[in-house]
């Protein structure tokens, strides 16, 4: 099975997803998390500012999703977090996962300027950095996800949440 959470940078995905993997883990050690940025890191696809470009971002999400196919092909349970900026990737995910289960954590743009803590949404509001992700780069939210988290005020219990998350995906913890 293979658990999707998508939202902008900021949004929480990273946090909420690594409480879902450990409740999950916890259960079934035949659990693993994949973590967008760390893909990118890996496989050094953030090293220049062209990997941030609309054709690096489908190629990497492409990337993202067939790795997790292969991992699910194995029966290893995936809690991926990801951009996930494709409407058609998160349709083939549906396709191919065994069993997918996408979560949006929705965060507004503003409150995302506001927190910036990856600093890139001020320099890319005033010109600075190009390629981001829901200022110069559209981001569509999903219109069919299995759950919406919405994570704009602060002190969200992500303990609960991640749950929350598990219980509607079928996986009781």
């Amino acid at each position: 099975m293979v658990i999707w959470l998508i939202g902008m940078s900021g949004a929480g995905k990273t946090t909420l997803g690594r409480q879902v993997y450990e409740f999950w883990k916890s259960q079934a050690c035949n659990t693993v998390f994949v973590d967008g940025d760390e893909i990118r890191q890996i496989f050094k696809q953030d090293q220049t500012p062209e990997a941030y470009s609309l054709e690096r971002r489908a190629a990497n999400a492409d990337q993202i999703a067939q790795l997790c196919a292969w991992l699910d092909r194995q029966q290893i349970n995936v809690v991926c977090c990801t951009l996930s900026i494709f409407e058609e990737t998160r349709r083939w995910n549906r396709l191919q996962y065994s069993k997918y289960f996408e979560v949006y954590i929705h965060v507004p743009l503003e409150i995302l300027t506001k927190r910036d803590r990856k600093n890139l949404y001020q320099p890319a509001l005033r010109g600075e950095l190009k390629n981001v992700v829901g200022v110069d780069i559209p981001f569509v939210p999903p219109r069919s996800s299995d759950l919406v988290i919405d994570n704009s005020s602060e002190g969200l219990d992500v303990a609960t949440c991640a749950r929350r998350i598990l219980r509607n995906a079928g996986v009781y913890c």
